[in-house]
C-alpha cells in the first residue's frame, strides 16, 4: 500500500506515534510517505521506503497568519495525485482532518477517485483544543467526513462521544511501543555520572505544558528526596520548564534534578531509571509511561484519562487522583524503600508493555487500512 501519514513533526504523543507508526509500516514494505512542515523528530532513519514531503506556506502582507491549513491541504493533493496514495492517514484531528477533507475533495473532482481518509485522535484535539466553541463546529465535520476514525484509548473514545455530535463508529487501536528498543541493558558509566552513590533515579518527560503538572513531579521529587537519596531526570522542554527550576531552587534541591532538554534516544535514559512519574491532569494514554514501562520502569500517575487502562495499580505502579502529591509521594517512597518489590513490580511493567508491543498493533492498522484502499465513488 501507497499511505499517506500527516502529522506534526513535534515530540509530542501523536507525532511520535505518527512517526514510528509510518516506520514499521515501511518495514512491512509498505509506501510511506510523511506530509508536514518539518521532518518529524523521530524519523531518524533511512528507509527506502519512506519519504517526506515539506508542507512549505508561502507568507504574505496580506496575512497575519499563514494560512497553514490550506498549504497543507494542497501539498496532500499534489502528494496523492503524483504518488497515487491509496490513502490518506490523519494524526490529530485540528487541522489535519479538515484539510484531509478539502483535499479529498479536490482529487475526486480532478480525477474521479475517492481518496479514502483515516482520523486518529490522539487527545489534547479533543479535550481541550477541539471543545473551543471556535473550533468545534469544524471539528465535528471532519471528524465524522473521515472514512474511518480511531482513539488511542478507551477513555478518548467515550470523551469524543461524550463531547462531540459523532455520527461514526469509533475503533480503538492503543498506542504502541517497540519492546525490543525499550528494553535495554542500562549503561552503567551512564548511570554512574548520573548518581554517583547509588542513588535511585526517578525520570519525568513531557512537553512541560500545564497539563502536565510539572510543579507536581518537582514536589513528589522533593519529599522522596527528603526520605533517601535520589536524582531526578527532566527530559523535554516547555513553557512550564522555567517555573520548574525555579521551583527546585527554592525547596534546595537543585543540585539532584537534571533538565536534559529535548532528547532522541529516550530508551538510553529509559533504561537507567528506577521510577517514571507522570502526575498529569489528563492522559488520553500516556505512551511515555508506556515507555517507561517497556524499559522497566515503574510508573507514579495519576488516574486521569487512559492512564488506567495501561498502568495497574500496585502491579505496574501506583496512582492517585490529580493534585494529590501527597499519596503518589507515599507510593514512591514505600516502593523505592523495598528493593524486592521493586524489582517485582519492574518485571510486571515489562510484561505489561508487552501486550502493547508495536508486533500486535501494526496488523490492526493494516486490516483497518485494507478496508479502504481504492474506494471507487458511489
Amino acid at each position: 500500500m501507497r499511505i499517506g501519514i500527516v502529522c506534526y513533526p513535534t515530540f509530542g504523543g501523536s507525532g511520535v506515534l505518527a512517526t514510528e507508526l509510518g516506520k514499521a509500516l515501511a518495514d512491512e514494505g509498505h509506501e510511506v510517505h510523511f506530509i508536514t512542515y518539518q521532518q518529524p523528530v523521530r524519523l531518524n532513519v533511512f528507509n527506502a521506503n519512506i519519504f517526506y514531503h515539506e508542507v512549505r506556506v508561502p507568507t504574505y502582507p496580506l496575512f497575519d497568519y499563514p494560512p497553514y491549513e490550506v498549504a497543507l491541504a494542497s501539498t496532500m493533493v499534489d502528494v496523492i495525485m503524483n504518488h497515487d496514495l491509496d490513502l490518506l492517514h490523519v494524526h490529530y484531528a485540528i487541522p489535519h482532518a479538515s484539510a484531509a477533507y478539502m483535499a479529498k475533495q479536490i482529487v475526486k473532482q480532478k480525477t474521479g477517485r475517492n481518496i479514502p481518509v483515516i482520523t486518529t485522535l490522539h487527545g489534547t484535539d479533543i479535550t481541550l483544543v477541539g471543545k473551543d466553541k471556535m473550533y468545534e463546529p469544524v471539528v465535528t465535520f471532519s471528524i465524522n467526513e473521515s472514512d474511518a476514525i480511531t482513539a488511542v484509548s478507551q477513555n478518548l473514545k467515550d470523551e469524543t462521544f461524550k463531547n462531540f455530535a459523532i455520527t461514526k463508529d469509533i475503533d480503538v487501536i492503543y498506542n504502541f511501543v517497540d519492546v525490543t528498543r525499550f528494553n535495554k541493558k542500562p549503561i552503567d558509566a551512564f548511570r554512574k555520572v548520573i548518581a554517583p552513590h547509588g542513588e535511585k533515579i526517578l525520570m519525568h518527560a513531557s512537553n512541560f505544558r500545564k497539563v502536565k503538572r510539572i510543579d507536581d513531579v518537582v514536589t513528589i521529587f522533593a519529599n522522596v528526596r527528603k526520605a533517601m537519596p535520589a536524582k531526578l531526570l527532566m527530559v523535554g522542554d516547555g513553557p512550564e520548564r522555567h517555573a520548574a527550576e525555579e521551583q527546585a531552587r527554592a525547596l534546595g534541591i537543585e543540585e539532584d534534578i537534571r533538565f536534559l532538554g529535548k532528547q532522541e534516544q529516550m530508551e538510553d535514559i529509559l533504561a537507567v531509571s528506577d521510577m517514571f512519574l507522570l502526575p498529569s491532569e489528563y492522559e488520553s494514554f500516556g505512551l511515555a509511561a508506556l515507555e517507561a514501562m517497556a524499559a522497566k520502569a515503574v510508573v507514579i500517575s495519576t488516574n486521569a484519562g487512559g492512564l488506567a487502562e495501561i498502568n495497574i495499580q500496585g502491579v505496574t505502579g501506583f496512582m492517585a487522583n490529580v493534585g494529590d502529591t501527597k499519596s503518589m509521594s507515599e507510593f514512591a517512597i514505600e516502593l523505592l524503600q523495598d528493593e524486592e518489590r521493586l524489582t517485582k513490580m519492574k518485571e510486571a511493567a515489562y510484561q505489561q508493555a508487552c501486550l502493547f508491543d508495536i508486533s500486535k498493533i501494526i496488523p490492526v492498522y493494516e486490516k483497518l487500512y485494507s478496508r479502504f484502499c481504492r474506494m471507487q465513488i458511489s
